[in-house]
């Protein structure tokens, strides 16, 4: 794996010239793919520090080719950028294996930042007390044992271990909500808490965080 190597999909030409050259500015080598099916090549053929993929591309779209890759068990980084800034759409592209929502338009300096995050943590494993995340199948393992969790609870469960010891904002958690609420936040932190019997502390005006 090339360190600075990304593979861009995105259909816009001048949105991705645009990026490529920023990128490149900031030691980044990218591979830009127009459409999903050449993106799908691209990920076969050469092997990646992240994926950057928009979703709405011809041929295949982004969550379609994300989840065919994490079928094929390639656990590449993916940070998707995107206009459809719905929950659903949010929710789709997470579960189908996201780590990172960026919504059009974007700061190029932001998502500079999220790349830096993401390809920063290429090492293989997060611990947190008896937590263990597997960041290249995207497991989390609680003393040993791999947890069975349901895809928003280990998504919760992941972002505020990731982030520790800041916390996690609400709004960013509530991405992983099928029908996002204060109530419905609440009630699978609650969960998170009685069943694993772990701390997660509530951050007044900001959200949560694990201690």
């Amino acid at each position: 794996m090339i360190a600075n190597r990304l593979l861009l999909l995105e259909d816009d030409p001048n949105l991705s010239k645009t990026l490529i050259k920023y990128l490149k500015i900031n030691g980044y080598e990218v591979d830009w793919a127009k459409n999903g099916e050449e993106a799908m090549d691209l990920s076969y053929d050469n092997e990646y520090a992240l994926y950057l993929f928009d979703i709405n591309v011809p041929l295949l779209n982004g969550v379609d080719l994300l989840t065919a890759l994490r079928e094929a068990e390639d656990f590449t980084p993916t940070i998707i950028i995107s206009a459809m800034i719905d929950v659903k759409s949010v929710t789709k592209g997470f579960i189908a294996g996201a780590d990172d929502y960026v919504k059009k338009p974007f700061d190029p300096e932001e998502l500079l930042i999220r790349i830096k995050a993401k390809t920063a943590m290429l090492k293989e494993k997060i611990t947190f007390k008896d937590f263990e995340i597997d960041l290249q199948t995207q497991e989390i393992y609680y003393k040993k044992e791999l947890l069975s969790l349901s895809n928003v609870q280990k998504a919760l469960l992941f972002s505020l271990i990731k982030n520790y010891p800041n916390p996690v904002t609400k709004d960013e958690l509530m991405l992983f909500l099928e029908k996002p609420t204060d109530l419905a936040l609440r009630v699978n932190i609650a969960k998170l808490k009685k069943s694993l019997n772990i701390e997660i502390k509530n951050i007044r005006g900001v959200g949560y965080k694990v201690i």
